[in-house]
């Protein structure tokens, strides 16, 4: 398990660099988000061994179990489920990014959370940029509003966008929803918003990462390519 482990995790970061450097890109500036959820601990603490130094989480209560057991490695965690307000004050506690926060009210309180404590939680918005109902995140044309409103908070720092698109069994047919992606936070960094700094986009999963690179990620989410199918 830990050679294909490590071996599935070198082909990723293979994959990112040949598809960065055939885009004219850095391949440091993609950063590779490996999926964790549902993963036992042993197959993390692998996936960290072989190179992995940001892994990603969807339940909170999961992520709080690993990451009191793999607390001493030098790894950042990443938020990219949906989060309930409930939850906010432990994801701020677990959490260096929170790539999912789609409306005034859950912001409000990871705010009021992350004053508790004087940090400045940083956040990407998450868009629903196809408009599926059966998906979080705001309207494309709310995000705007959305970002310039909880731009005002004083303890969340906006560092960029993220999307979910709808799926497809072919990438090419994916590129509109990250093009769309790309444009949105171009817009949005002309506004020249205080508070906002529209550095990171957050998208791209193992089966279509590549073109996700192509059209200007910055953070790309994969688990399947590095830890196999889930049960």
């Amino acid at each position: 398990m830990k050679d294909r482990i490590q071996s599935r995790f070198e082909q990723v970061m293979d994959r990112i660099a040949t598809a960065a450097e055939a885009c004219g890109r850095k391949p440091e500036s993609i950063q590779l988000v490996a999926v964790s959820k549902t993963i036992d601990v042993r197959r993390v603490q692998e996936a960290i061994s072989a190179g992995a130094q940001i892994l990603g989480e969807n339940y909170v209560q999961e992520a709080r179990q690993k990451i009191h057991t793999l607390g001493s490695h030098d790894v950042s965690w990443h938020f990219i489920g949906h989060l309930q307000s409930n939850k906010a004050k432990y994801a701020v506690r677990l959490f260096d990014l929170i790539h999912s926060v789609d409306s005034l009210k859950l912001a409000k309180e990871i705010d009021k959370q992350a004053a508790k404590t004087a940090k400045r939680q940083e956040v990407l918005i998450q868009v629903n940029i196809a408009g599926e109902t059966t998906k979080s995140g705001v309207a494309g044309e709310e995000t705007l509003r959305l970002v310039n409103e909880i731009g005002r908070l004083e303890h969340l720092s906006i560092r960029g966008l993220m999307t979910m698109p709808p799926y497809f069994n072919a990438p090419e047919k994916v590129r509109p929803f990250f093009v769309a992606l790309r444009n949105l936070a171009d817009r949005i960094r002309a506004e020249q918003l205080p508070n906002v700094v529209m550095e990171e986009l957050s998208m791209g999963m193992t089966g279509d990462f590549e073109v996700a690179i192509e059209e200007g990620a910055t953070l790309v989410r994969v688990g399947t390519a590095i830890f196999g199918e889930r049960s």
